[in-house]
């Protein structure tokens, strides 16, 4: 039993990993799988779709390493956070597909709900937003959907989970109705301070506390797998949301260190230690990762355009072929140009929060062409990035902390060095990329190695945290705040259309 195996189930596929006893990766297996789109800004997954990848790659990911159960100490589990299902408890029958995290469809709820007064209530409880974003909204939308849903959850015939939630019931074949914290934190429903789910908000949003599943560490038990699946049963020890998942991954235990993840978003998430931070700069309050019984909180800012604006230059405008010809192009640019790309394709996340705003580009000459373009793209992650973490250093400056947050980067797009090196340059401060950029995976890996036994403790996993580049600042100060100032003036006109 000498090896863990990851499940990572995300927006657009399901991955497993299998990790060794010195957490090195030995086989992997990946599927993607349909998304669908039935109404404008409604996206579902099949839940079917999502448990037969998941369990196409376990099975692929153990015969790729010669594996059998039995060579597996555990299993751990990090999903895409707040998609919402619920299904029925004796057949396993889902009402209707998975609501994805990022439907739109219960806005107009959440906006009555922001009308009537309640989002102090709910960011006090829970530190989220009224957002569509979140889970509570769609569940409730779910049993709006079908009659006599509600009085079938009260009495125990319906189950709601996380994507996590369903994998688990569907491993252990129904025997367990388990999340971990950090998913129950994004649900809109569980009070991160009391530790429990929020019997105020679940009356608010007319949710049967009855269909809710128990709450665990994220280094817990979560039961065992039906031997059916993979020739045994195997442990599920480990269990967290991705980016929760990738913040372990990260190592960053202490608090005032922060990761930030580049995929075609990138989400950023710094560790505020045993004391939850409410934000004044409409940031998240949520768990970063809760180990015996204790909770670990975190500040988050989520940016909703990172690597897509790389997709944008290649699939929009034709202006390169393939995303790695980005930096070369922006190597080429004019420095005597000043293009800014503000790519608000989707409004601004935090900490603008403007869902209505779009994108804009400004300095534009008769010079200007594909080399700019790409150079302002590349800058314009920067430029989020440090407008999230000027927000964080205030939140967290309020609390006394006099530290700015240490950096580490993972996800696809922190492999570009030109705009790792531009980030470090923008924000004055070193970009740790660590060798492993499966961070996701390996988070997920560690926290059920460590709780079967096989990994060492946090602070020895920390200490094997290993740097493939330091990204250190080369731009001059002068250069770096007018740069930095043309962007800003760049948001507000944006924001002012």
């Amino acid at each position: 039993m000498s090896h863990i195996l990851a499940i990572d189930q995300g927006t657009t596929s399901s991955r497993a990993m299998l990790f060794d006893a010195a957490m090195r990766p030995v086989a992997t297996a990946q599927e993607e799988f349909p998304q669908h789109f039935p109404a404008s800004g409604w996206v579902e997954h099949d839940p079917e779709d999502l448990w037969a990848t998941t369990l196409s790659t376990c099975r692929a990911a153990l015969a790729g390493a010669g594996a059998q159960a039995g060579d597996v100490a555990a299993i751990g589990i990090t999903n895409q956070r707040e998609t919402t299902l619920v299904w029925d408890r004796a057949t396993g029958a889902t009402l209707g597909r998975a609501i994805v995290w990022q439907d739109r469809r219960t806005a107009d709820a959440c906006r009555a709900l922001r009308d009537a007064g309640h989002e102090p209530l709910v960011s006090a409880r829970t530190g989220l937003l009224l957002d569509p974003y979140f889970s509570g909204t769609k569940l409730g939308w779910i049993l709006d959907q079908h009659e006599g849903a509600r009085a079938r959850a009260t009495a125990g015939e319906l189950l709601f989970g996380t994507v996590d939630c369903y994998l688990i019931w569907r491993l252990t074949g129904g025997r367990v109705h388990a999340t971990d914290a950090t998913n129950a934190a994004r649900t809109l429903l569980y009070d991160i301070h009391a530790g429990e789910w929020s019997a105020e908000i679940c009356a608010l949003l007319d949710i049967p506390p009855q269909m809710l599943p128990e709450v665990r560490d994220s280094a817990g038990d979560f039961g065992a797998t039906d031997p059916a699946h993979f020739g045994g049963a195997i442990p599920i020890r480990g269990v967290a949301g991705d980016q929760q998942a990738a913040t372990v991954g990260q190592a960053c235990f202490r608090p005032g260190m922060m990761k930030s993840t580049y995929g075609t978003g990138c989400f950023a998430l710094l560790n505020t230690g045993d004391a939850p931070v409410a934000s004044q700069n409409r940031l998240l309050t949520t768990i970063a990762y809760q180990l015996d019984g204790r909770p670990t909180y975190a500040l988050e800012g989520s940016i909703f355009v990172a690597g897509a604006v790389v997709q944008w230059l290649r699939d929009g405008l034709g202006v390169i072929g393939a995303a790695g010809e980005t930096a070369a192009l922006a190597d080429r640019a004019d420095p005597e140009q000043d293009v800014v790309l503000v790519p608000a394709f989707t409004g601004l996340g935090a900490p603008y929060w403007n869902a209505e705003c779009r994108g804009a580009i400004y300095g534009l000459t008769r010079n200007s062409g594909p080399p700019e373009l790409a150079r302002a793209a590349l800058e314009s992650v920067g430029h989020q990035t440090r407008d999230l973490l000027e927000a964080m250093r205030a939140d967290w400056a309020g609390q006394g902390a006099a530290d700015g947050p240490t950096l580490r980067i993972d996800g696809g797009m922190s492999a570009s060095d030109w705009t790792m090196q531009f980030l470090a340059d923008i924000l004055d401060a070193p970009v740790d990329r660590p060798r492993i950029l499966e961070t996701t995976a390996l988070g997920a890996a560690w926290l059920a190695g460590m709780r079967a036994g096989l990994y060492p403790d946090m602070e020895g996993f920390a200490e094997g945290w290993a740097l493939e580049r330091r990204f250190t600042p080369a731009m001059d100060s002068a250069t770096r705040e007018a740069k930095h100032a043309r962007w800003k003036r760049a948001v507000q006109a944006t924001l002012a259309v």
